[in-house]
């Protein structure tokens, strides 16, 4: 078997990668491979972040089994915390902005939720993602009628529907309608982020460098989300999950395995590390995203 290493110049001293569909299965568990590739990079004194749409208390989980020391970043950037939870830099959406983006998400028949402060609000008990959303950040929301005060400190706001077309829509009016207001990107099909348009995982990931102290040149990113392309765009080592759409898969350099089939841990271990070996049906490939 001939081994796939990294490109011969390039040097690695953080890998920054997104959480769900990625770090994750689907079931939202770390497999004992995602564990032990985070282990070897800490061994290898190659730091390890994670930006996430999820909220930061959300995030509480992989802290400690992964072992992780370095800042992270909740809400797509809206929240820059150290892994005890203390908030280093935060940008909250404006008042006017939640409200009008609310009543947009509404008027499409989506559910809107709010995370504002360490709440997450609903209005819809019976939403069926609640449920999914519970399993992976370990807290339940809020039911409330109105959303009220929470609108004038939100950090996100998020469209969910299982109608991907409708949500697609509302992405699209959502983009035109707040312009430079806010950051609207679907971290999954079914979930339509809006956030402060600095809460960005590209301008995350450049906050991210400068409180690692390691240039943008020596970091490689991986994700599977819409969301994760502007961190694509600011490395020119980035790598996309092989469950993530074509059209994501385009904007990364490297395309890995599924987080399914421990894509997180081969793409650590043939790529980062430059150890592997070629192996399985699905292997680590180039995409074909035009090179600058």
């Amino acid at each position: 078997m001939t081994p796939i290493r990294r490109l011969p110049a390039t040097k690695i001293s953080a890998l920054i990668s997104d959480v769900d569909g990625t770090l994750v299965t689907g079931e939202k568990v770390l497999t004992e491979g995602t564990r032990t590739a985070v282990a070897e990079l800490r061994a290898r004194g190659i730091a390890f972040a994670i930006i996430s749409s999820r909220p930061p208390r959300g995030l509480r989980m992989l802290i400690e089994p992964l072992e992780i020391t370095t800042p992270f970043a909740g809400f797509n950037g809206g929240v820059l915390a150290t892994p005890e939870l203390s908030v280093i830099e935060q940008h909250l959406l404006s008042p006017e902005i939640a409200r009008r983006t609310v009543d947009l998400i509404s008027a499409h028949g989506a559910r809107a939720w709010v995370f504002s402060g360490q709440d997450w609000l609903v209005r819809d008990p019976s939403d069926p993602y609640i449920g999914r959303e519970e399993r992976a950040v370990q807290f339940r929301p809020i039911v409330v009628e109105h959303f009220g005060r929470a609108l004038d400190i939100a950090s996100k706001i998020v469209g969910v529907s299982n109608d991907f077309a409708l949500l697609a829509r509302c992405e699209g009016e959502a983009r035109a309608m707040l312009a430079d207001g806010a950051s609207v990107a679907r971290s999954q099909r079914y979930y339509l982020d809006i956030t402060h348009p600095l809460a960005n995982k590209g301008a995350a990931v450049l906050a991210l460098s400068k409180l690692l102290a390691i240039p943008m040149a020596e970091i490689a990113v991986i994700g599977d989300g819409g969301n994760d392309v502007a961190m694509f765009k600011q490395s020119n080592f980035s790598i996309a999950m092989g469950n993530a759409s074509p059209d994501v898969q385009k904007q990364a350099r490297f395309v890995t395995a599924s987080n399914e089939h421990d894509g997180f841990a081969k793409s650590v271990e043939r790529y980062v590390l430059g150890v592997g070996t070629e192996m399985s049906s699905e292997p680590l490939r180039r995409s074909t995203r035009a090179r600058t």
